[in-house]
């Protein structure tokens, strides 16, 4: 498949330097997935799609345009590169466009086991789902279920460039969820649990994730708000990992060569507390955002992002390289229309020693987050507002649930009052262990 597909790619490229493009370059791509979705027992969608596409992206000097379609034979992939010279000759000049030279994209293809040797069919998935969904009902407190899914995926995916590059790989993916509602009437709560994976063999049972899932509703039942403050904040592993977004956020070449991230004049500053790392590992076995290159071609090596605290790193494709005078560190991803941008891969925060207990034991009077809504977040200034539930900490212990409420801060002060518990499990492409933040301002009644 995958020799086909470079064969497509490459012809795509072809073309196009035919029709005048100085420069080029294709992603073919073959995808193939299935989903079920399920309520109280029944089957609400069944979904099954194939495709195979292919994006091209020219270059006329220094103008570009990228385009995708899915009518493969001569006749399409001519009239595809024709649209694609005539959109690159009408666009703007960019001076910091254009592929990788030869010498700098990579020769090897690394394996990371990212292709699972069975997949569920169709009816394997139904079973996943009522599994989880049957477990969450089944917990007490839980009136009813909120919906379950589950899901499979296989792409293979190559790239070609006029600059003589042509690899390609496969992967594959398979995942479900379940969301259980608990209480009665007017004080219902909603909550949800899921495992997702490269191997099937990887995933969590559905019966320990429906039991999972079940048991967060049923302890959110009879929330209460608390009064306005400032209080330590502990984030659940599951929310921690938005910080880390931030952070990626925050680091992105785009961002920082747009000047529009408040860290963008920090490189090589502490801007995390002492004995914070963050890492991006593109390389990791069977990870869920593993790839053996970047969209541009070039090779997939572990980076650190911040060490000790330290910024060490911005994201960076060959575009927003260019514009900060550096080289690209090998981060650029891509859909099939649209032109490579700076992307993490597989990013985590470094546990540190205490476990969550004792995080939470130290604490007299705080919050424990579970969930948050809304993106109040400025990246410019580091403004930081979100509405979140969870549960109130008091002497060291978790007592009731708590709901509408807004936490608030800076990110830049966020960032230097981390503490992370010693908990971190791969769970998505960003992992973080539960995390204490100190001094946030809870707004409440």
């Amino acid at each position: 498949m995958i020799a086909d597909l470079l064969t497509l790619a490459s012809d795509a490229v072809a073309r196009a330097r035919k029709l005048g493009a100085t420069s080029a370059d294709a992603i073919a791509a073959d995808r193939r997935s299935a989903s079920v979705s399920v309520r109280e027992g029944v089957i609400e969608e069944l979904e099954s799609s194939e495709a195979r596409e292919v994006g091209l992206r020219v270059f006329v000097g220094k103008a570009s345009a990228t385009i995708a379609g899915s009518i493969l034979d001569g006749a399409g992939l001519d009239r595809l590169a024709e649209m694609a010279v005539a959109m690159a000759r009408a666009a703007p000049e960019d001076e910091d466009a254009g592929l990788a030279d030869a010498g700098m994209v990579t020769a090897e293809v690394p394996e990371l086991d990212l292709v699972s040797e069975t997949l569920p069919d169709p009816d394997a998935l139904k079973r996943m789902a009522l599994a989880a969904e049957a477990a969450a009902k089944s917990v007490a407190g839980v009136a009813k279920s909120g919906g379950a899914g589950a899901s499979r995926s296989a792409r293979a995916i190559a790239l070609a460039t006029s600059e003589g590059f042509a690899k390609g790989y496969r992967r594959t993916g398979v995942s479900f969820s379940v969301s259980a509602i608990a209480g009665e009437g007017t004080g219902m709560e909603r909550d949800y649990d899921y495992s997702s994976a490269v191997h099937l063999g990887d995933l969590k049972s559905p019966e320990e994730i429906g039991l999972s899932a079940g048991a967060r509703a049923a302890q959110r039942i009879n929330p209460r708000k608390v009064k306005s403050q400032s209080v330590p904040v502990v984030y659940d592993p599951r929310v921690a990992s938005s910080i880390v977004g931030h952070f990626l956020s925050a680091i992105s070449g785009d961002a920082v060569a747009r000047g529009t991230s408040f860290l963008k004049d920090k490189m090589g500053a502490r801007v995390l507390s002492t004995g914070i790392t963050i890492m991006d590992d593109p390389l990791r076995m069977r990870g869920l955002a593993s790839r053996p290159f970047d969209a541009e071609g070039l090779a997939s090596a572990p980076l650190a992002l911040a060490e000790e605290g330290v910024l060490h790193s911005w994201i960076l494709d060959l575009r927003s390289a260019r514009k900060l005078k550096l080289n690209s560190n090998g981060r650029a991803a891509r859909g099939l229309s649209n032109s490579p941008s700076p992307s993490a891969t597989n990013v985590y925060l470094k546990a540190g020693s205490m476990d969550p207990q004792a995080l939470i034991g130290s604490i007299k009077d705080g919050l424990y987050v579970t969930e948050l809504i809304g993106m109040g977040v400025n990246m410019v200034t580091g403004d930081y507002s979100r509405g979140a539930s969870g549960f109130w900490i008091e002497n060291g212990e978790l007592t009731h649930a708590v709901s509408e409420i807004t936490i608030a801060g800076n990110l830049k002060d966020m960032f230097l009052k981390l503490t992370p518990a010693n908990d971190l499990v791969f769970k998505t492409s960003t992992s973080a262990p539960t995390l204490l933040v100190e001094g946030l301002t809870i707004a409440g009644t």
